[in-house]
């Protein structure tokens, strides 16, 4: 695997699998991200071996989705999922495969991927494989279906929202082709579960471009839901930090999109819903610090919702000696 930088756990996974017959391959987003520049957040590895091969050719795995191929494999770098070469077919539920085949190639294998710059793989010489012009997508900044993407979107609904998302990630468009399959196939989303909605969408927000999220009730992805689909004004997003709480809060504002529809942890929607009261409970100064200024009783309840209306438009200031000085100076004021 020459000249590119992946870790030794990663090396050692696929020099066991090819030293004992199999073909094995780095695949996936791990490539994209390799071509791009960046360090893989993690490492997927195709091959013709197995699931229950995997397991004996290993001394630490986990059977983490058997009946698709996956075993996780655990080396000294962090976890490796290891996935068996699989053909799909049928989609009743409009998410996992009605059947698999393990009897496929490694083409077989990329061809049933989302989009091409997620379809390529290097081989044992560090060459990439790319058979959908995924290196090409990946120069011109486009996210692209591999092969129909009607087709890609009937097998799982939620690629349209990951099309958005790697959009925002990665700053690139979507192309002509895919936006219209999304168009066409947009109700699909309703049949998604909230918390796959929600993981997707606060990817989004969290990205670069957290604007994006708007194309999700653009394109209709979000109707069942809630929220207005022209609403301008979203590119005040970036200016919030990249946290969940400011994010999803000023998304949540600027659409009037409802938080409550979708399954997300308590503080988040504290936070999003009753933004004051979860700002006095995250203030880095407590009731006993005012009271030693002199504040007494009521008046100590009072400068928490101060300092908290404060916080909410200058988080980078809610450390204890900014909350002081800022409560010394009102009291100095009064």
């Amino acid at each position: 695997m020459k000249g590119w930088p992946i870790p030794g756990g990663v090396r050692a996974c696929l020099d066991t699998l090819r030293r004992t017959g199999h073909a094995a391959y780095p695949v996936g987003g791990c490539v994209r991200d390799l071509l791009l520049g960046r360090t893989p957040g993690d490492f997927d590895v195709c091959t013709d071996a197995r699931p229950e091969r995997v397991m004996e050719l290993f001394p630490h795995t986990v059977p983490t989705g058997l009946r698709h191929g996956t075993v996780t494999v655990r080396t000294e770098d962090g976890p490796v999922e290891v996935t068996t070469f699989r053909r799909e077919a049928g989609y009743a539920d409009g998410r996992h495969p009605d059947a698999v085949d393990f009897d496929a190639t490694l083409a077989e294998d990329l061809a049933r991927r989302d989009f091409t710059v997620n379809a390529m793989a290097l081989d044992e010489n560090g060459m990439v494989i790319d058979r959908y012009g995924g290196q090409m997508d990946l120069f011109r900044n486009v996210i692209r279906c591999v092969g129909d993407p009607d087709r890609r979107f009937a097998e799982d609904a939620l690629r349209m929202l990951r099309a958005v998302r790697f959009a925002a990630q990665l700053d690139f468009s979507i192309e002509k082709g895919t936006l219209d399959a999304i168009r066409r196939s947009a109700r699909r989303a309703e049949n998604l579960s909230g918390e796959r909605i929600k993981a997707e969408l606060e990817k989004i927000l969290l990205s670069p471009r957290p604007e994006l999220a708007g194309e999700l009730l653009r394109l209709g992805l979000l109707a069942h839901l809630g929220g207005r689909p022209d609403c301008p004004g979203l590119l005040a997003l970036r200016e919030e930090p990249p946290e969940p709480v400011p994010r999803w809060r000023a998304f949540c504002r600027l659409t009037g999109f409802p938080i409550a529809a979708l399954p997300v942890e308590r503080a988040l929607r504290r936070g999003v819903l009753h933004p004051e009261a979860e700002a006095v409970r995250a203030l880095a100064l407590s009731g006993g610090e005012l009271a030693a200024l002199g504040l007494e009783g009521p008046a100590i309840g009072a400068a928490q919702r101060r300092l908290a209306a404060h916080i909410l438009s200058h988080p980078e200031d809610n450390t204890p000696a900014r909350l002081l000085a800022l409560a010394r100076a009102e009291l100095s004021g009064l």
